[in-house]
């Protein structure tokens, strides 16, 4: 009888692991700009490399068609090379035996489908059509295009003042986004190769609690335009910032009765503190940005008569109207919209949840906001409850695991259908189907009813938070051109056919995120800046550090601390605490300095023109 053994990985195998791990990395932290045509074959190559050799389609056809592709970088090829490609690869797709065959063809049908103008450029003038602006990742990846390894080399060598100054020449409001920024920058960090992504956001919440009270720049000699900003979120104020330092007489017209858009009327103190929000403001407009606060731009005024007294406009209006589930029952006493509730805490207008049993409709970072507040507001329970599974929510892993880290109870696969009202017309309970999950559409799995009876969560309050729209139509009948709720405006912010007219930020692509807004604004004052006859330019003269020759071992990354959940759900004061100055200094000396090293060397602005 023969016997059994227990199989264990040889070094063979082991390596192999090893070599599938440092390939992830290097997918993770490839830069953005590369040719996607190169990208397409080296994929491609991957995946017949993978193949077991079996069936012709991945044997024989992956290869054909690396070949082909490969003909059309070389210069090789022709047009009908591109649509023999195509067949090729629908031909694989549907004819091979696994996913190594058809989704590696898929992926290039993807490609043809998804820029075939770069092939053809590549066939017709053996060129690509990709810029590469910008190939540090971290500076490329920042909407607003901010010099992160200038700054984490400052707050290296301790020169925590010259880094939020350097922060500042392209994000003026660098202490709001050390604490509520989602770090896009991180995302294609080089370091990923070697370890994980330097810790960006927390270095800058170290220099800017360190660099105590920085000076802003001194404004350009008075030009005499003046330059209406309506809306007074971040967008709108980091418009108008540049615009004053441009020397232009700037006013800010806001609908509420403070400035801060969704910084004050939609993020809570317990990750924004108000008074860091009010002083980053106050330090803003200190250069000479008027405000009017409380003046909704509608009937009176109107656009035209705002357009009629200023040189130009920039329209920043944001997206603070709630959206409707549309289910039975929504009208009930006890049915809450979130928006509507962070905008109550944002003007101190706190409600007393005392003993309430709460549910809460979304999965997105404002469900979270809502959830976590109506803990600190004295809830006895809330739910959270999510159609899909809680690795397909929009809101930020963090959040959802600091919600339920303070007694959030996450229900997922739960599709809300009615609620259920008293005798007195409040709210009872909220009903709701259980899903199945299912197929993938547009990146995410989508739910679907599943064969079981619906649930009946008891409750006596619902807050909805299922997305923000647009205040667009005040704006639409005096002659903005709307679309799908959202002001219709070209990529370098102006409106077409509105000369002097320019809108951006969430009320021209959706909610979005706070990075997306402040490069909005700042694009937007830049091509102002233009519309009225000058080309300023924004400089700062902080010098930075020369870049150290010594090695960069792998080393773990320092992640933010929070305080204990315990004490922190009982307050709203702030649950992120800052690096120490250990951390610091080595969190800023795993940095491996793409700017100087490589094509780094000659990196270019990003946002400089528009």
């Amino acid at each position: 009888m023969s016997r059994l053994s227990i199989i264990t990985q040889n070094k063979a195998q082991t390596t192999v692991e090893e070599l599938y791990k440092d390939l992830e990395r290097r997918i993770v932290a490839s830069p953005p700009g590369l040719c996607p045509v190169d990208l397409a074959v080296s994929f491609l190559k991957v995946c017949h490399a993978q193949t077991c050799g079996k069936c012709v389609p991945c044997r024989v056809g992956l290869g054909q068609l690396q070949c082909l592709m490969e003909d059309v970088l070389e210069g090789n090829a022709t047009l009908e090379t591109i649509d023999l490609i195509e067949k090729t690869a629908r031909g694989i797709y549907y004819s091979a035996d696994c996913a190594i065959g058809y989704e590696a063809a898929n992926m290039v049908l993807k490609s043809i489908n998804g820029f075939r103008e770069d092939f053809e450029e590549h066939v017709l003038r053996g060129r690509c059509t990709c810029e590469l602006n910008q190939p540090v990742p971290c500076v490329a990846l920042c909407p607003a295009g901010v010099d992160i390894p200038g700054y984490v080399a400052l707050v290296a060598e301790g020169r925590y003042a010259d880094a939020v100054s350097l922060i500042r020449k392209d994000n003026p409001m660098p202490s709001v986004c050390a604490l509520i920024c989602e770090h896009p920058c991180e995302a294609r960090c080089r370091r990923n190769m070697i370890d994980d992504a330097i810790n960006i956001r927390g270095l800058k919440r170290y220099a800017v609690d360190h660099a105590g009270d920085v000076p802003l720049p001194a404004p350009a000699p008075k030009t005499g335009k003046r330059v209406a900003v309506i809306g007074g979120g971040p967008g709108g104020i980091s418009a108008a910032y540049y615009l004053a330092l441009m020397g232009h007489e700037v006013t800010i017209f806001e609908q509420r009765k403070q400035l801060g858009g969704m910084l004050r009327y939609g993020i809570p103190n317990y990750r924004l503190p108000r008074t860091v929000l009010d002083k980053e403001i106050e330090t803003l407009l200190s250069i000479g940005v008027k405000v009017e606060t409380e003046v909704t731009i509608g009937e009176n005024p109107n656009i035209v008569d705002i357009r009629n007294q200023f040189h130009a406009v920039y329209i920043a209006i944001g997206a603070h109207i709630d959206k409707k589930i549309g289910i039975e029952g929504e009208d009930a006493d006890g049915v809450i919209s979130a928006v509507e509730l962070l905008r109550s805490i944002g003007d101190n207008e706190v409600p007393d949840f005392t003993g309430k049993d709460i549910v809460v409709i979304g999965g997105g970072n404002v469900a979270m906001d809502v959830a976590r507040s109506a803990v600190r507001l004295g809830a006895d329970r809330v739910r959270i409850v999510y159609r899909r599974r809680i690795p397909d929510m929009t809101a930020m892993p963090e959040e959802v695991q600091g919600a339920i880290a303070e007694g959030c109870e996450v229900m997922e696969l739960m599709a809300p259908t009615h609620i259920e009202k008293d005798e007195d017309g409040k709210v009872a309970a909220l009903w709701a189907q259980p899903q199945i999950i299912g197929e993938v559409r547009g990146g995410r799995p989508t739910p679907k009813a599943a064969d079981a009876p619906k649930v009946r969560l008891e409750c006596d309050t619902v807050m909805v938070a299922i997305g923000q729209g647009i205040e667009s139509k005040s704006f639409e009948a005096y002659g903005i051109p709307v679309k799908r709720g959202v002001i219709e405006a070209l990529s370098w912010s102006g409106i077409k056919d509105i000369p002097g007219v320019f809108a951006g930020g969430d009320c021209v692509t959706g909610p979005a995120t706070v990075i997306r807004a402040i490069a909005a604004g700042k694009v937007a004052a830049a091509n102002i800046d233009e519309y009225l006859g000058y080309n300023h330019k924004i400089t700062t003269d902080v010098e930075i550090p020369k870049i150290r020759l010594d090695d960069r071992p792998a080393c773990g990354r320092v992640n933010m601390k929070e305080r204990d959940a315990a004490e922190r759900k009982d307050d709203f004061e702030l649950i992120e605490c800052g690096m120490t100055h250990e951390e610091a200094c080595q969190e800023s000396k795993r940095c491996l300095r793409c700017d100087h090293f490589g094509f780094g060397v000659f990196k270019g602005g990003r946002i400089d023109k528009w």
